[in-house]
């Protein structure tokens, strides 16, 4: 299984990020090819290691790389990411994609 990590800096307008992040974003990433699970937190964020700017994480779980690849090379993947830069830069946000496994 791979993963997708996405981490939003807090935003200069929480009200107009909340809005469109449940009512456009996430809809429309629910739509991707293989997509198997989409989970975000729940709630305040906290960090052991002193971080303050965190606003929202995702979780995006696809069965291989090479099935996210093709999520994303597709149209709604294409309208996933021109998406997301409305809802915060490439300054605003960090993406991990990752193989994973348990130790």
């Amino acid at each position: 299984m791979v993963q997708m990590t996405v981490i939003y800096k807090i935003p200069e307008d929480v009200d107009f990020f909340e809005k469109h992040y449940f009512e456009i974003h996430i809809p429309l990433a629910k739509k991707l090819p293989g997509l198997l699970k989409y989970e975000i937190n729940d709630g305040q964020i906290m960090s052991t290691t002193g971080h303050t700017e965190t606003h929202r994480i995702a979780n995006l779980y696809f069965n291989s790389m090479e099935e996210m690849k093709k999520a994303f090379q597709s149209e709604i993947g294409q309208q996933c990411a021109a998406d997301r830069k409305i809802l915060a830069s490439d300054d605003e946000v960090q993406i991990y994609l990752y193989s994973r496994k348990e130790v």
